[in-house]
């Protein structure tokens, strides 16, 4: 039996398990041994077909990635290549796109990698279509364009969320607070400070017998945690990634039918064809990568507002700074002074490397 057929048995043993007190152990295990089949499938010789590929190594370039994920002929390629200036073939016949195709795009100066996945087929995680290529891409992206048809939309995104799920990928959310941290001796110790609603002792025991973890302590911090959320901190292959829904083809509905799509939440509806709402979607993706940027400002002179040093938010110390330019400039570095958002005077802050940046800082470096 290959991986894929044991998945497909674990999910049909779930949907026929009724949810209750007694069966919460049963559907624990379950869920432990799906988590654990859907492992082998991430790995290089899991049952649903070859990983990376030609055409699918892409050497990253600039501050962030991201990619565009979508069913076949909904508008990726043209929205890739308008945005981009990069072709990538486009035509109304599925599966023209077979390949990575890598772009860039300048936002506020920063240069963005767009990468122009492979549309995605039902079942890509199994392997059908390339998935497991496409998906191991946007894995390693930094924000994942969820492209739709806009006639169907809500079909579409619930498949291909469905899709990303599976392959460990958790879109628009956070690690959850969940501590698993295994001992010598001592068995199973569970402590929550929050209510737990949706899980029970018994569905923990139940996962951490399916994993082997006779001697653990497991600390819940977070409301609402799931038996899920708890598989997803044992098995640590997960990626957070946020997605922002592009709802393309605008140019076919009513302004009725407009006014609810925006009811979908992270969601912007644009015409790549027309290229309607481009500069929204624009905003958005600069607003949700969380980027920051610093000007250089030399002794004596006025700051270089042309060229600014993106930094990642969590990413973006006057260290960082200074390795974005050069790595030797830390250890040259006497002490820096800041001008903006997270200088503490309008006149200017002395600090040191440790110091945080914010959007649109001013930073002068002083050598020893």
């Amino acid at each position: 039996m290959t991986t894929v057929q044991k998945i497909k048995e674990v999910e049909d043993e779930m949907a026929r398990t009724q949810k209750n007190k007694a069966t919460s152990y049963h559907l624990g295990q379950l869920k432990a041994k799906l988590a654990k089949l859907r492992r082998e499938l991430l790995g290089p010789q899991g049952g649903g077909g070859g990983g990376g590929g030609i055409g699918f190594d892409v050497a990253r370039t600039g501050i962030a990635t991201v990619g565009f994920v979508g069913f076949p002929s909904v508008g990726k390629s043209t929205l890739m290549s308008k945005l981009t200036g990069t072709h990538s073939e486009t035509s109304e016949i599925d599966f023209t796109t077979l390949t990575t195709v890598p772009g860039t795009v300048k936002v506020h100066g920063a240069p963005i990698q767009i990468l122009d996945l492979p549309g995605i087929i039902e079942g890509a995680n199994d392997g059908r279509g390339r998935g497991r290529q496409v998906i191991a891409v946007a894995r390693t992206c930094n924000l994942i364009f969820i492209v739709l048809d806009v006639l169907k939309p809500l079909g579409d995104k619930a498949i291909i969320e469905g899709e990303l799920e599976s392959f460990g990928i958790r879109l628009n959310k956070k690690p959850p607070a969940i501590t698993v941290r295994k001992k010598d001796k001592g068995g199973i110790a569970i402590t929550n400070t929050v209510p737990l609603t949706n899980i029970d002792h018994d569905e923990i025991k139940a996962i951490l017998s399916e994993y082997r973890l006779n001697n653990v302590d497991i600390a819940i911090r977070q409301a609402n945690a799931t038996a899920d959320d708890l598989v997803d901190v044992i098995e640590g292959n997960r990626v957070y990634i946020p997605a922002i829904y592009v709802l393309n083809k605008i140019d076919a509905i009513s302004i009725e039918e407009l006014d609810l799509l925006y009811r979908i939440p992270m969601s912007v509806p644009v015409s790549s064809r027309e290229w309607w709402n481009i500069d929204e979607l624009i905003d958005v993706m600069w607003q949700t990568l969380n980027l920051v940027r610093a000007y250089t400002k030399p002794r004596g002179l006025a700051p270089d507002y042309s060229q600014p040093v993106v930094l990642r938010r969590g990413k973006c110390t006057v260290e960082d700074f200074c390795n974005a330019i050069h790595k030797e400039i830390a250890k040259q570095m006497k002490y820096a002074i800041v001008w903006g958002a997270s200088a503490k005077h309008t006149r200017g802050q002395k600090v040191g490397l440790d110091h945080v940046l914010e959007d649109e800082d001013v930073v002068h470096i002083s050598k020893k």
